[in-house]
């Protein structure tokens, strides 16, 4: 190897610390604002995979720097969770310490990679400072009725003590287990906070219009959000007072209904259960219990029901339709009933077949005693007969209407957000549940509300988290002598990464954090929001961008923040695979350690091949050789300038390629389009190697401030060999001029006879009598003249040159 990488990675990390090269910045009216999805600390520390979207953000906030913009670029810790938690029941161990332990790690590992981070304003979401804003969010929630208690059927983990998301749980052999430890999971009804997101469900949906998103992300969170424009239709119950609230998107096939199915969490189920169906449906609803809503909602898996032996009354014919439950009808969406039309809905349909229900049509079409989905003329149904589809909703909706029992609506999906966790290691609720049955919040001036020191975290097993246990902090008595008890639920690890990229702002050089209501931080607010660009993977496409545009929202309607939303634009980086293709994992033993690859080939190797692999967004196969050509490389770049005289005075012969790589990689990057632009640099380097050693002193340096933003370290070197005193990445952006853009000499082919001979290296616009002579005159021209006689030559200037020979 050329240079030592140790020794200078060493060297410059010191260097950029020591003189606080990458602090935050306040000179131009100009900004970006560049952030990483940032990390949680586990207890492995990194692997290759992280730094890929890590490199990508530092190259764009070294490009911005050297572009005059004020730069923040910060890094933190998303440190609360459920693994800590473990680590500390199954040790004995302090979460806080072990956490602490985890950061050090993972930070010592980012600062060898030569990341631009301002570690000034690194934030830990554990940290009491940071979590008062967490708490105070929290309060603004529930003072605008959007955080409540409510009893709703949660995902119980006996084992780890806690309710788990939808997404932690699994089904292995028809079971429910956690995602972490395979443990038991049941569905239990608990007392849980819940944040009311479904308010703010057609805002979230608006705002995607005005994000610079991938078109996959826009999708997901719409999906997720799931509005439906439709109706609800009123449906009464033979011989019974109750009444069947049923939203439908197509009240056009009313006509068509041949039972009602309700989900068997729906209230009206116990009521409307006749004596001899009570000990089938109980039952049911027990082996319900078992699946997760995700298998409820697999348009593969077979469904199941039960009748429960009443009947619901057709509002348009009359006619009698048993009521059933089934296990494909989720309680959260529409009003957790259904009209089943069984001719022209796939899941109804094989519903109907499995229980032998009627099935009839009421679109025109060849049904052929199967399901029939497409649009068509209506059938079978008095008044709608012969309208198409959008006709007949709008006819339909008018008559039920006159008749009181039917409403437009709109429905989501969406679910409100289940914000409790039966943790020790998370936020505390800044709440207390009193005696006589009230709630209150603590007081704004004695937030944070902190955790308690405790020896043993292990569950509760009443249902409640580990801070049941703390007699002592969960007691409480006001000034009459009233008692009281604080929330013994934690939030969500979800909660602290909401408004992470605020609490960067708010972070102070000394360590403390502004009031998030202060003038200074609404200044800081209004110049760096929104967040530029944001790059993290897409397992975060969904729930965590949802919950922080919420909250942003939120925010943003209280006039805490200037704008509507939090980040503008977003990429998800794809996968580092292991080098058998297959997703990196501990059980599979193909996980790559990202301290190894800097101790053989250095850091400025790694992040050059990481983002000369590919596209940013692909997912590849890590590949040695690849990264064996990458330190390769930079050992050509090295080489080069030790050997290679500067001279202050241009010559001219590397005026294309200097001004050529300038005005692509900068347009590369805008586009970060990474892989392509490090081409470019290659492509300027093997043109210095062509220029006899002598190379114009001012190109280099430009080529070094663009090498600087992939290979930094080695970049800092060899700019401090030219004489400069100061850091390159504080140096100003290269500019290119077009007038060197067009090349002063073409390559024309010389053939014979139609077959190429040689390349002739000519200034643009030659005459054709020079081309021709030129041609004749060249070593790999001439053998195939000797003893032959040129019947023809054919000349297209700046293009070919051929002799046709006998």
């Amino acid at each position: 190897m050329e240079f030592s990488h140790k020794a200078i990675e060493q060297k410059w990390q010191k260097y950029w610390e020591e003189n606080e090269v990458f602090k935050t910045t306040n000179n131009s009216s100009k900004k970006a604002y560049i952030l990483d999805m940032f990390p949680y600390p586990s207890g492995a520390g990194l692997h290759v995979g992280h730094p890929k979207g890590y490199t990508a953000t530092d190259i764009i906030s070294r490009m911005r720097r050297m572009q005059g913009y004020d730069v923040l670029h910060p890094i933190g810790w998303d440190a609360f969770g459920l693994p800590a938690e473990q680590y500390a029941i199954q040790t004995g161990n302090d979460p806080a310490i072990f956490t602490l332990k985890n950061i050090d790690h993972f930070r010592s590992q980012l600062k060898a990679l030569g990341f631009s981070y301002d570690y000034a304003k690194e934030v830990n979401t554990s940290d009491p400072s940071y979590f008062k804003t967490t708490q105070w969010i929290f309060e603004q929630l529930y003072k605008h009725d959007l955080a409540e208690m409510r009893e709703v059927d949660v995902n119980w983990s006996a084992d780890l003590g806690t309710v788990l998301a939808n997404e932690e749980v699994l089904v292995i052999d028809g079971k429910m287990v956690s995602e972490r430890g395979h443990f038991p999971v049941v569905k239990k009804p608990m007392k849980q906070w819940v944040l009311k997101i479904t308010n703010y469900a057609e805002k979230l949906l608006a705002g995607l219009d005005e994000l610079d998103w991938p078109d996959s992300v826009k999708e997901l969170q719409r999906n997720w959000i799931g509005k439906s424009v439709g109706a609800e239709i009123k449906f009464a119950v033979e011989n019974r007072p109750e009444i069947i609230n049923v939203f439908t998107t197509r009240i056009d096939t009313i006509f068509g209904v041949e039972y009602i199915v309700l989900a068997p969490e729906h209230p009206l189920v116990a009521i409307l259960t006749t004596t001899d169906n009570k000990p089938m449906v109980s039952e049911f609803i027990k082996n319900v219990k078992n699946k997760t809503e995700l298998d409820r909602q697999d348009t593969s898996k077979e469904k199941s029901g039960v009748f429960l032996g009443t009947y619901a009354i057709n509002p348009v014919n009359n006619k009698k339709l048993p009521i059933w439950i089934a296990d494909y009808v989720l309680p959260f969406y529409g009003t957790g009933a259904v009209m089943a039309v069984p001719g022209h809905d796939e899941r109804d349909f094989a519903f109907a077949v499995k229980y032998h229900l009627p099935i009839s049509y009421v679109i025109a079409g060849e049904h052929h005693n199967n399901v029939y989905v497409k649009d068509g003329e209506h059938i079978n149904s008095e008044f709608l007969n012969g309208l198409d589809t959008k006709s007949a909703i709008t006819k339909a909706l008018e008559v039920l209407e006159k008749e009181n029992v039917a409403s437009p609506k709109v429905s989501y999906k969406l679910r409100d957000w289940l914000f409790s966790r039966q943790r020790y290691w998370g936020e505390p609720f800044p709440v207390i549940h009193w005696e006589d049955g009230s709630i209150s919040l603590v007081d704004e001036k004695d937030l944070p509300l902190t955790l308690p020191k405790v020896d043993n975290i292990k569950p509760s097993q009443t249902g409640e988290s580990p801070l049941a246990n703390v007699s002592e902090w969960l007691t409480v008595v006001d000034s009459t002598g009233k008692k009281g008890r604080r929330e013994t639920n934690t939030m969500p690890q979800w909660a602290g990464s909401c408004w992470y990229y605020l609490g960067y702002l708010l972070k102070q050089a000394d360590g403390t954090m502004l009031d998030i209501q202060s003038s200074e931080a609404h200044a800081l607010f209004k110049k760096w929001l929104p967040v530029d660009l944001y790059i993290g993977g897409q397992e975060h496409a969904v729930l965590h961008l949802l919950y922080a545009r919420f909250w942003h929202k939120f925010l943003y309607d209280i006039k805490v923040v200037p704008t509507s939303e939090p980040f503008y634009k977003l990429v998800n980086q794809g996968m580092i695979l292991g080098e058998d293709g297959t997703k990196m994992s501990k059980s599979k033993g193909n996980i790559i350690n990202p301290d190894n690859i800097i101790q053989s080939h250095g850091a400025d190797a790694l992040r050059l091949y990481e983002m000369f692999m590919g596209p940013l967004e692909a997912s590849l196969p890590w590949s040695t050789k690849g990264l064996d050509s990458a330190r390769k490389w930079l050992d050509r770049v090295y080489r080069l300038a030790k050997n290679t005289n500067f001279t202050p005075v241009n010559d001219g012969t590397l005026d294309y390629a200097y001004h050529t790589m300038v005005k692509k990689v900068t347009e590369m990057l805008e586009n970060l389009n990474f892989n392509t632009a490090i081409s470019q640099l290659m492509v300027f380097i093997n043109a210095c190697y062509k220029n006899e050693e002598q190379i114009y002193q001012p190109y280099w340096e430009g080529f070094l401030k663009l090498l600087s933003c992939f290979a930094p370290h080695l970049a800092e070197e060899l700019w401090f060999m030219l004489g400069h005193s100061y850091s390159v990445s504080l140096s100003q952006w290269p500019n290119y001029e077009d007038k060197f853009l067009v090349l002063d000499t073409i390559v024309v082919a010389a053939q014979v006879n139609g077959k190429l001979r040689a390349k002739l290296e000519v200034k643009k616009d030659t005459s054709e009598d020079q081309l021709l002579i030129l041609a004749k005159q060249h070593s790999n021209v001439q053998p195939y003249l000797e003893n032959r006689q040129i019947i023809k030559e054919i000349v297209v200037k700046n293009k070919i040159v051929n002799l046709v020979v006998k």
